[in-house]
């Protein structure tokens, strides 16, 4: 499984195959070995399992880190081909899902996140970067417990803080609930990121 899935687009096609783990978020928090014996993964969990089968392929096992105001943070496997940054992961809305490798910083890379964050609550404040070799000997790739030590660890890391407009909010809160009017629970596709996006 590790060796056929070689590049971040095979992998993201691989995690849009699971099904989304719907469990509270404080339920779980499943390692690599966890999200293929249960072929579930919520954000968290899809970001471990690219870091767990891609650092075999030469990538480091690196996080992106999306602070919400309503602490609904989204969390996503970072990479980088040619000197370009781009996302692999899994999410409840299809803007947040994974990015191209295009990107020439990461902050360029975090800002492709800002619209299609805001929904009835949310609203990104700040975005960070963790990697998991930091843990050092932690088991977070075949742990049989729930890996709780890896969201500590990017709750507690620093994020650069980032604040959009109210004027930039409203207008997009104000487009997503139109959205929402018509169509309350199909995927929102309408942003201007759409192209960038992994798959």
């Amino acid at each position: 499984m590790v060796q056929s899935h070689r590049t971040p687009l095979q992998v993201q096609r691989f995690l849009n195959g699971l099904r989304y783990n719907w469990e509270q978020p404080k339920d779980t928090l499943r390692s690599f070995r966890g999200v293929i014996a249960t072929g579930t993964a919520h954000c968290l969990e899809a970001a471990i399992t690219a870091a767990a089968i891609l650092e075999h392929h030469g990538y480091p096992p690196l996080l992106l880190s999306l602070e919400s105001v309503d602490l609904l943070d989204h969390v996503l496997f970072l990479f980088q081909v040619r000197g370009r940054w781009g996302t692999i992961a899994r999410s409840r809305d299809a803007g947040l899902e994974g990015r191209r490798p295009v990107f020439r910083s990461i902050r360029d890379l975090a800002m492709s996140y800002v619209e299609p964050y805001v929904d009835f609550t949310g609203r990104m404040k700040g975005y960070g970067v963790g990697n998991l070799y930091a843990l050092g000997n932690y088991d977070w790739r075949f742990s049989r417990k729930n890996v709780w030590k890896v969201e500590r660890y990017l709750l507690d890391m620093s994020h650069k803080k980032y604040r959009m407009s109210d004027q930039r909010y409203l207008s997009a809160l104000r487009r997503y609930k139109a959205y929402r009017a018509k169509d309350p629970d199909g995927p929102v596709r309408y942003y201007d990121s759409t192209p960038l996006w992994l798959e």
